[in-house]
Formats: C-alpha cells, structure tokens, sequence
C-alpha cells in the first residue's frame, strides 16, 4: 500500500518540554521506530511531519527572516535528523531524500485575518499575555496552556508534485512538505514568493495524500485519537467513524479540528481510509486495532 504519514510537530518534541537537539532526537528516533515497521511490511511510505514547535522557538530568536523561511530552516533540520534515524531503524542502503516543498496558497484566504496556528512552547496564561503585549502576537488556548497562533491558510497546490513522483518511481524514501509546505503565493508576473504563514500540516499532507493517490493516510500525534467530550470525565474515544458522522461533531480549530477535517477530506474523495493517532501505533492503524480510523 502507498501511504502518507504526517507526524505531528507536538509529537516530534514532547508537549510542555523545553526543546533542544537531544530530545527531538529522541523522539524522532520514536518516530522512526515506528515507521520502520511500515517499510518492513512492503508498504511504500511517504513522510511529512510538523514543525510547530521548532519554528516557533526560532521566531523566539527575533531574527530578521520571515515564517516562510524559518520553515525551510525546519524542514532542514528535521529531515535531516528522520532521515539519519530511520537509516539506522530499518536499513542503511535504503534511499531517503528531504524535498523541500513550496505550496501555493491565497494571499486573499481569511485565516490571514483569524490566525489559529499554533507555533512555539506554551505558556501559562500570564506570560502569555505579557508576550502578547510585548511582541504584538495573537495568543490562543491550547488545552491548559498559551501558545503564539498565526495564520494558516488552505494549501492549493503543491509545487514539487512532479519532483516527489519522480523519487518514488526510483523507491526513494520521501521526506516532503514538512510543516505543512513553505507557503508560497503567486505574483501578477507569474513569479512565486514567500508568505508569513504556517500551512496545517495536515491539510498539507492530506492534498499530498490525495494527489498521490495513497491507499492510506496516518496522522500520527501525541493523543491516542479523537475524542468526544474530550478532557471531561466522560471522554470517550472514537474508535471509528464516517466523514458524515464527524461533520456533526465539533473540535478545536487550532489542534484535532484540522486533523479530522483532513481525514474527512481523504476518505471522501478517496476509496481509502485516514486514521489519527498516537506516534508509536503506526501498526494497530493501519489494522484498525488503535485511534480513530476515518471512512466511508
């Protein structure tokens, strides 16, 4: 099977800890672990991954390079440390290759005007505020802490398509749209450019998902699935459910919302199956036994 699997920034680097080299590598050698298993089954597995975290502590540095930028400076270093860890997880004459991937969004979308990305660590609420006052960001709730949002608008095109397709033909391990893509808009001269935004991740990868024509699409996280009632003592996973069925529900805009729009997005105009979940079940996703599986 072709499958597409996004990991999530928040999995890459533990919730609530401060990041450094060490631990990201730590959990990205979790990560590779765990997809050493897919590549071991025969699967053909393309690779995206978050990087919410990671740009968000160098927008801390209060340099002069925008977010797009500051992207490309991730996907960098994430790749390169995935694709030295799934090297060592699953087989070193494997082909890995990081592209970094321009996706083409509206300059006119109105999540320019409603930032609702998550980036950066968490605060407590006064800190929070204090940054917010200091540094003119937008701050949102994410579960019991504040973090920085910014905007994020909808994918509509992903630049490097061709290019991804060209190293799978040649069984090249694909590390592609980190970050959900380098967000790029297009100029009345026909020229591309860079954009101040963070594209979701997963919106991001559910187009590659789709455009690749993948079997399967696993968002990987750090919660077991979705949940109802979620962070109440009544909470109950959903084991599975329809697009129809989720339509109905609702989830917070800047965390599980963009995840199981996606996966509603790929079941439906696909003959697959999208399924969230934690980083280390790649396994019981693909066979339904664990998280929340998507389709029709």
């Amino acid at each position: 099977m072709r499958i597409v699997v996004a990991l999530g920034g928040n999995a890459l680097s533990k919730r609530g800890e401060t990041l450094t080299a060490i631990g990201q590598r730590a959990s990205i050698r979790v990560a590779a672990q765990s997809l050493a298993k897919l590549l071991e089954a025969g699967h053909e597995v393309v690779i995206t991954h978050g990087n919410g975290p990671q740009v968000g502590y160098l927008a801390l540095q209060g340099g002069p390079f925008p977010l797009d930028i500051l992207g490309a400076e991730t996907d960098g270093m994430i790749g390169y440390v995935l694709q030295q860890e799934l090297d060592n997880a699953y087989a070193p004459d494997a082909k890995y290759a990081t592209i970094l991937t321009q996706i083409e969004v509206d300059p006119s979308d109105p999540a320019f005007h409603a930032p609702t990305k998550f980036i950066g660590p968490v605060y407590e609420e006064a800190e929070a505020a204090k940054l917010s006052a200091a540094r003119g960001w937008t701050i949102g709730k994410d579960g019991a802490f504040f973090r920085r949002t910014v905007p994020s608008p909808r994918p509509k095109r992903i630049l490097e398509l061709d290019v991804i397709n060209l190293l799978l033909e040649q069984k090249v391990i694909v590390i592609c749209a980190g970050g959900g893509g380098i967000p790029v808009v297009q100029k009345p001269d026909g020229t591309m450019i860079g954009i101040e935004a963070v594209i979701d991740k997963d919106h991001a990868s559910g187009l590659l998902a789709r455009e690749l024509n993948a079997d399967a699409f696993l968002m990987l996280t750090d919660v077991e699935g979705v949940f109802t009632k979620w962070g109440k003592p009544d909470q109950a996973i959903i084991s599975h459910a329809t697009p129809q069925e989720l339509a109905s529900m609702s989830f917070p805009a800047g965390s599980m919302g963009p995840k199981v729009e996606a996966a509603c997005d790929f079941a439906t105009s696909t003959t697959g199956f999208a399924a969230i979940g934690r980083l280390s079940d790649c396994t019981g996703l693909m066979n339904g036994t664990t998280g929340t599986r998507v389709s029709l």
